[in-house]
C-alpha cells in the first residue's frame, strides 16, 4: 500500500494519473496549500523541501519519496510498467522526463505566478516565461513528429508528465495553435480512463478557464503560497 500526500496541481497529478494507470493500491491524502501544511514539521519529515507531491510506501517499511519525477521512476520500477527497461527506451524516456522537469513545469510554471497570481502585472516578465514555455511546446511538436508517443514507441512515465503540464496551457495563457502533433498527443491522452481518475485526485478541480469565479478564488490561495 502506498500513501500519497497531494494536492490539485500539475505535479500533484503526475503522480496520481502514474498511480492509477500502474493499478497501484494507494490512498490519497488531501494536502492544505493555502493553510501551508506543507510546510508541517510532520510533512517536512516526508519532504524538506516542503512541497508536494510525496508517497510513502509501506511495504518497504515507510519509505518516502519526494520530488515527481523521481516518484515516477520508483513507481514504473516497483510494478514493472511504464518505464522501458533496455537502454535505448529507458534513455530516452528519462529525457523527456527530465524535459519537463527542468523546462516545461518550471517555466509555466512561473507563467502563471506572473499571468495569474503575482500582484503586480508586469508585462515583459509575462511574455519571458509565456514565449518560453510556447517554445518548449514546439519542441514537443518536433519530437512528436512520425510518433504517436513521445519515446521509446510506448505511453511512458515521459507522456504522463508532460501531460499533466501541458494540458493547462490555457491557464497559462499558452497558446497551442499551429501544433497538430502535440494537440493530437493531448487529445489521445485525456479519455484514457486512468487519467481522468487520476485528474480526480485529490479532489476534481473545476475548468478554471470557464469559471470566473473559480478562478479567482484558486489564484487568492495560490498567491498564499508565492512566499513559502
Amino acid at each position: 500500500m502506498i500513501d500519497l500526500y497531494t494536492a490539485p496541481t500539475p505535479n500533484g497529478h503526475k503522480a496520481s494519473v502514474t498511480l492509477e494507470e500502474l493499478g497501484l493500491d494507494y490512498t490519497a491524502h488531501a494536502v492544505n496549500l493555502p493553510k501551508n501544511e506543507q510546510k508541517e514539521e510532520w510533512f517536512l519529515k516526508l519532504n524538506p523541501n516542503g512541497r508536494i507531491p510525496v508517497i510513502v510506501d509501506r511495504e518497504e517499511g515507510d519509505f518516502a519519496v519526494f520530488e515527481t519525477g523521481a516518484i515516477m521512476v520508483y513507481l514504473a520500477e516497483k510494478a514493472g510498467r511504464l518505464l522501458p527497461t533496455d537502454a535505448k527506451g529507458r534513455s530516452e524516456t528519462m529525457q523527456w522526463l527530465m524535459f519537463q522537469m527542468g523546462g516545461i513545469g518550471p517555466m509555466m510554471g512561473q507563467a502563471n505566478v506572473f499571468h495569474r497570481y503575482f500582484p503586480e502585472k508586469l508585462p515583459s516578465v509575462i511574455d519571458r516565461y509565456q514565449n518560453e514555455s510556447r517554445r518548449l511546446f514546439e519542441v514537443i511538436e518536433r519530437g512528436l513528429e512520425g510518433k504517436e508517443w513521445l519515446a521509446a514507441d510506448q505511453y511512458t512515465i515521459a507522456d504522463i508528465a508532460n501531460y499533466c503540464w501541458v494540458k493547462t496551457y490555457k491557464w497559462s495563457g499558452v497558446s497551442i495553435e499551429g501544433l497538430p502533433n502535440l494537440q493530437r498527443w493531448l487529445k489521445a491522452i485525456r479519455p484514457r480512463p486512468a487519467v481522468d481518475r487520476g485528474l480526480a485526485v485529490p479532489v476534481k478541480v473545476k475548468n478554471l478557464t470557464k469559471d470566473e469565479d473559480a478562478a479567482k478564488k484558486f489564484a487568492e490561495n495560490a498567491r498564499k503560497s508565492l512566499q513559502t
